[in-house]
């Protein structure tokens, strides 16, 4: 069953999580640095875009759906260049500001189409009262949205994640989670995690065949009282595991230029199909496909429906 335009538009996706601005710096290489054995790039343009959670937002918003982004700012001159892409992707904000906390930034340097070097802003965590503020701001949105998606990105918008899951779950909202690292107990109880493969074998150890790892993630999903695990496993596609089996869909793309923000398209994806009904088994080869589009793009990437449901 494929989604109509319009139930796509009356879905609302909750996106809370890590919000990241991504700048690219693009040019071209011509020398290599007397310096030291690395290449000159001649700076030609400047891009930002929103990343991590923001990513997120983008990728439901791209689909026609409505998003919220719910985050915790700063108030330093990033964070407003980041409010900014937030207002013209059309998403609603809300969350908590902490004028302590400077924004998470991701810098990518970019010669000739290629990445060359990526340099991470990285400083602070959120205070407790910016995080009490997020919660509260979250629990006030349940009621107005189809779904809840949780993007983390570990930079502490997401340090009482076991709550939030709780909370989503008690308003009888699909929780679909995009984890970070390979603790996954933090995230019992939601209805999906979209791990890639190093995050999975962090979290269940390295498996031997398929089979082996159908046991591996079958015994962490009971364990953890998860509907399901969406293992997203680059040039092998991705596997659903839930309470019928293993379903494993091929992958498409046909050319990864950029692997940057997949995991965001697909866990989106995921998020807006559930909500707007469609059973899990039946959304995963529309994520599986929107993920094959966006890495054969450059840098943090979206699907809009007619490509999708072409």
């Amino acid at each position: 069953m494929t989604p109509t335009p319009r139930e796509i538009a009356a879905c609302r996706v909750l996106v809370a999580g890590d919000a990241i601005l991504d700048r690219y710096w693009l040019g071209s290489v011509e020398h290599i640095s007397r310096e030291a054995p690395v290449p000159i790039v001649q700076v030609a343009d400047e891009q930002e875009r929103l990343g991590g959670a923001a990513n997120a937002a983008t990728n439901v918003r791209s689909l026609g759906a409505s998003a919220t982004l719910l985050s915790i700012r700063g108030r330093d001159a990033d964070a407003d260049r980041l409010a900014a892409l937030v207002t013209q992707a059309d998403i609603a904000w809300a969350g908590a500001h902490d004028d302590a906390l400077p924004t998470t930034v991701k810098l990518r340097i970019v010669g000739r189409a290629q990445q060359l070097l990526r340099a991470d802003f990285t400083r602070g965590l959120p205070s407790a009262t910016a995080l009490d503020t997020f919660a509260q701001a979250f629990t006030a949105a349940l009621p107005r949205h189809a779904a809840v998606l949780l993007s983390d990105y570990g930079r502490g918008a997401l340090a009482r994640v076991p709550d939030l899951v709780a909370a989503a779950r008690a308003a009888a909202l699909p929780v679909v989670v995009d984890p970070r690292g390979g603790d996954f107990d933090r995230y019992a109880g939601a209805t999906l995690l979209t791990p890639n493969r190093a995050e999975l074998r962090e979290a269940i150890g390295p498996w031997r065949d398929e089979a082996d790892l159908a046991d591996r993630v079958q015994a962490l999903r009971h364990r953890l009282n998860l509907d399901a695990v969406l293992a997203t496993r680059a040039e092998q596609g991705m596997t659903l595991f839930d309470a019928d089996g293993a379903l494993h869909v091929p992958a498409t793309a046909r050319e990864v230029f950029d692997v940057t923000g997949a995991g965001d398209t697909v866990a989106a994806v995921m998020a807006t199909l559930l909500g707007c009904g469609l059973p899990m088994r039946e959304a995963v080869p529309f994520a599986n496909r929107a993920g094959g589009i966006v890495v054969g793009r450059f840098g943090t990437a979206s699907v809009r429906y007619a490509e999708l449901f072409a």
